[in-house]
């Protein structure tokens, strides 16, 4: 299996973890803390709330959330044979989109193939399906990984439930220390995850190390609000409704509260846009969906 043979090389330590000691203060949320509190803090938050997870983005958004990840994979639009690398991702709400995604391409093209033939028998049709039943993928892959065991463990049971095996890998990795080689993948994606990141320019750095040259950058995440009014009515339903769904849904006020305050302290689009170039990428750019509620923020390795 590709991702097999890809998964089973050791990670290069190429930066004898690059400084990642307690370092300096930073933020969690609105505290200061010291680097190695923050990333032992945000292990933490997720750890609580990997169960309630998915219940708790449909009530924080309104099922928003499902929207926007649709839009980031038409952005992507992935065809056959493409190598994802989804960071952040543990429960699966990306792979399995990009899994859809390549099987309605594959099966278009299968329909336009056989509609180019048409004096082929009943049999020569049915045995073209079949093979595509089995090859529905074309040799695309989603490798989704994420540093906290729970919320992968969430995303396999999710797998499971939903019937999603073929084209699927599950890796316990750091986004600031990928356990891959160098120039491996097509794309790479984080959705509302580098925001959690204890160093983002580190993870940027990882994401350009592990894209092949011509591979794309995708981040999907909460920004800043463009529309002054707008923007007073997001704050207050974010202070005073989303952490009370956290105790309501979850039982868990300061993991929803932290939660809030991270999207408040993330840099706004143009600093993050900055971040990116900074890494490498070029072509770099981003969409605002709802009025700058969230952004896809998108670059290419060249």
């Amino acid at each position: 299996c590709r991702c097999r043979a890809l998964l089973s090389r050791p990670a290069r330590r190429l930066r004898a973890r690059r400084g990642l000691a307690a370092g300096p203060e930073m933020h969690f949320g609105f505290q200061t803390v010291t680097e190695e509190e923050r990333r032992e803090k945000i292990y933490q938050v997720f750890e609580s709330v990997a169960k309630k997870y998915d219940v708790m983005n449909d009530s924080m958004t309104l099922g928003i959330h499902r929207v926007w990840k649709d839009i980031l994979m038409h952005k992507m639009n992935p065809s056959p044979g493409t190598l994802l690398l989804d960071v952040a991702g543990g429960t699966g709400d990306i792979a399995f989109r990009f899994i859809n995604y390549v099987r309605s391409v594959r099966e278009r093209q299968l329909q336009r193939k056989l509609k180019h033939h048409q004096n082929l028998s009943w049999q020569e049709i049915f045995e073209s399906y079949q093979k595509d039943k089995f090859n529905s993928l074309g040799d695309s892959q989603a490798v989704v990984c994420d540093i906290n065991r729970e919320m992968l463990k969430v995303g396999k049971q999710k797998a499971q439930h939903l019937g999603y095996s073929e084209g699927l890998s599950w890796v316990l990795g750091n986004a600031e220390e990928l356990p891959f080689d160098n120039d491996k993948f097509d794309v790479y994606t984080i959705a509302f995850g580098i925001r959690n990141v204890t160093r983002i320019d580190l993870a940027l750095q990882e994401a350009y190390r592990v894209l092949k040259p011509g591979g794309r950058f995708l981040c999907l995440e909460f920004s800043h609000v463009s529309n002054p009014l707008l923007s007073r009515l997001y704050d207050l339903y974010s202070f005073q409704v989303i952490p009370v769904l956290g105790e309501v849904i979850a039982g868990d006020w300061k993991s929803y509260q932290y939660l809030v305050e991270s999207i408040r302290r993330f840099p706004p689009q143009e600093e993050l846009k900055t971040m990116i170039e900074d890494a490498g990428f070029f072509k770099v750019d981003y969409e605002n969906l709802n009025f700058g509620i969230v952004a896809i923020h998108s670059g290419f390795k060249l």
